[in-house]
């Protein structure tokens, strides 16, 4: 590795993480206040959501890093080129492809973090986040479970299979108990909604109640259910794509998928924290065109704004086919790579064409 090499990579990380700071203060300070309503809710008090906003930080760290490397790419590069040092690397006769490729280096290491973060980092610290916060709303309940979530209020337990959305639920298991904790009554839905009353609407509900003597089994195509138990305490346990790593995300496709369950969200989930990790590396090289085209004598607020608005229509072209294509049936694969491989079909094309 030359000396200006090394001068590019590290002008090219110190401004990511410039930008990670700032835009990672403004996220900390939207979760605090985001936690306000919460505040004196059960034993949920400042120093907790302090602490939740802690935890929660490397999450968005994971979200936000590929708009935080473009930033940070074209305020190194365009700070390089407007004081003329980029003109003098090219006139002793190094290539813009080698530019690019040092560029590019700086963004293997921002990849090789992203992933770490994404890995490593954020799932457990999110995962406790919210163990932290609902235990102390929340501290009347219990629960446990790993590929399900399980919930006790008073004499029932109730398992849950899979969450769809945010308040909708599949594969609910009801079980009933007596004051002497004798198995009274088990009951089955195949779905179910919660209101904001916590009251349970069960459809396709296959229940069989237990007495001493015999078993009756009643059907009935809908049937409420009253508890304590709310949306988001059930979703401290209910596997949320988005919260797993990914090899977690590899085994709960692999258990659906024996159980002859649906797997596409989670296959897209799984393709997409690769597809947005191996972004980051490629997104990077697209501030080499901007350095050397008509924005690099621009001012630093110019490329901020370039460089949001770039990484915002990444971010929004991502979700958009992420959560449409389960709709027109596209594949898991091409769902979660299209907006990386655009990405880079863009970034080779923008460079090919600089002098």
């Amino acid at each position: 590795m030359t000396l200006l090499s090394r001068y590019v990579i590290k002008a090219v990380l110190g401004n990511t993480a410039l930008v990670m700071l700032v835009l990672l203060a403004l996220s900390g300070l939207y979760l605090f206040i985001t936690q306000q309503d919460d505040i004196g809710v059960g034993t949920f008090s400042v120093e907790d959501a302090f602490m939740v906003v802690g935890l929660s930080l490397p999450k968005y760290a994971f979200d936000l890093l590929p708009i935080a490397a473009l930033i940070g790419a074209l305020l190194a590069l365009g700070n390089l080129a407007r004081t003329l040092e980029l003109v003098v690397v090219r006139a002793a006769g190094v290539s813009t492809m080698r530019i690019a490729m040092w560029t590019a280096g700086a963004g293997l290491i921002l990849m090789v973090l992203t992933g770490l973060i994404g890995e490593v980092i954020a799932p457990p610290m999110e995962q406790y986040g919210r163990q932290l916060k609902t235990f102390a709303k929340f501290n009347d309940y219990s629960m446990a479970g790993n590929k399900s979530a399980w919930a006790k209020d008073g004499d029932m337990m109730i398992s849950v299979r899979q969450q769809s959305a945010d308040n909708r639920y599949g594969g609910v298991y009801v079980f009933k108990f007596d004051a002497q904790r004798r198995l009274r009554g088990v009951g089955r839905a195949q779905s179910a909604n919660i209101d904001e009353n916590n009251r349970w609407k069960l459809e396709n509900y296959v229940e069989s109640q237990l007495s001493d003597e015999r078993v009756v089994a009643s059907k009935q195509a809908t049937t409420e259910l009253q508890t304590r138990l709310s949306p988001e305490f059930l979703g401290l346990a209910v596997l949320d794509a988005d919260s797993l790593p990914g090899r977690g995300l590899y085994s709960y496709i692999q258990h659906l998928r024996d159980n002859g369950l649906d797997s596409r969200t989670y296959e897209v989930a799984f393709w997409a924290r690769i597809a947005r990790t191996v972004a980051v590396a490629i997104i990077v090289l697209l501030a080499v065109p901007f350095a050397f085209g008509p924005m690099r004598s621009t001012g630093t607020g110019a490329r901020t704004v370039v460089g949001i608005m770039i990484g915002v229509v990444f971010f929004l072209m991502a979700k958009m086919l992420e959560s449409g294509g389960a709709v027109f049936n596209m594949s898991p694969l091409l769902i979660a790579w299209l907006p990386t491989g655009l990405l880079a079909i863009i970034t080779t094309f923008a460079i090919s064409r600089v002098r």
